[in-house]
């Protein structure tokens, strides 16, 4: 396998409570870092700094999360927190997002479901081709004339999915990297459309774009993820801590955050705790420039998830039938 092919595996947990030092040494941040979220503004998105009490119940900050106040969130300027999009990089975008939509899961030969999820004894409702016997006689035997729903057929349940993407707008994510961000988007807001989704853009600040059960506007989030500039450093155990609030109160099992990053962590503390007590951590890492693999590799195995190289926008859509597929 080429160094640079995309790789696509289920990362080992590790049970070396010993962490290597990471590659490079992150800066120490001389103030918490801070949560704004996408409005719509005359102009466009702008961000907000959040105010205390804002977005979904979170537990008191350790000193790598959000530090909270009393103080009412100030809407920033757009001139220095927004930027115009060039009408085409949109465009480019959107096009990229709607082609690469994920496609729902195919039904196999017969009618059956996928082989996915958990088995469970339902009504038919033209789905289901193994009938489950004992519930079908029971109520057979209470009406002799049935209807459809009073057969009971074998199915395949999935849980319930909460997603938090999590995308790096630090540095200089732009070109390629832009279009693969908007691309990641547009592909999970389709597969998610009827789920739950949220985006968090994160540079050593973070933006909520999305909160989960918001409903989805995949145009709306290109835009308001378009219009935030690339800006300084990397800190990614900040929005890993973001998801896991957001994720605390859904069911652990249908839970799970993508990374999307170069994973070249320079700002904050060490992100491996953090992948840790996520429910489930899937690494899409940027290889389209600088990257730290070996961080990347290891967030995965961290959060229990599977890691793959993302060369160019192409390698999303098959990255995440993988990742949707375990």
């Amino acid at each position: 396998m080429e160094a640079d092919s995309p790789v696509r595996r289920r990362e080992p947990a590790s049970t070396d409570r010993s962490r290597r030092p990471l590659r490079r040494i992150p800066k120490t941040l001389d103030e918490e870092p801070k949560v704004f979220e996408a409005v719509a503004g005359t102009g466009g998105t702008v961000l907000r700094a959040r105010s205390r009490g804002a977005g979904p119940a979170r537990p008191r900050p350790t000193r790598s999360a959000a530090d909270f106040t009393d103080e009412r969130g100030e809407l920033l300027s757009g001139s220095d927190d927004t930027e115009p999009v060039d009408p085409a990089v949109r465009a480019r975008a959107r096009e990229i997002a709607a082609r690469l939509s994920l496609p729902k899961p195919k039904r196999a030969r017969g009618g059956r479901p996928a082989a996915s999820g958990r088995l469970a004894s339902l009504p038919y409702r033209q789905r289901g081709s193994d009938i489950d016997l004992d519930p079908t006689l029971e109520r057979l035997a209470e009406r002799p004339v049935p209807d459809d729903e009073d057969v009971f057929v074998f199915e395949r349940v999935r849980a319930p999915r909460s997603v938090v993407l999590a995308v790096d707008l630090s540095g200089s994510m732009k070109g390629e990297r832009v279009r693969t961000a908007a691309a990641t988007v547009g592909a999970l807001a389709a597969e998610l459309e009827s789920e739950a989704l949220a985006v968090v853009a994160f540079w050593s600040d973070a933006a909520v774009l999305l909160e989960l059960g918001d409903p989805v506007r995949p145009m709306e989030l290109l835009d308001a993820m378009l219009r935030i500039p690339a800006r300084g450093l990397t800190n990614v155990a900040f929005p890993l801590e973001l998801a896991a609030a957001r994720l605390a109160s859904v069911p652990r099992r249908g839970a799970r955050v993508l990374l999307l990053s170069d994973c070249v962590h320079n700002a904050g503390p060490d992100p491996r705790p953090a992948a840790a007590r996520l429910p489930r951590l899937d690494v899409l890492l940027d290889t389209s420039g600088e990257k730290d693999v070996e961080l990347g590799a290891e967030l995965a195995r961290a959060g229990h998830g599977t890691f793959h190289r993302i060369r160019t926008h192409h390698d999303i859509a098959p990255a995440l039938r993988e990742v949707f597929r375990t």
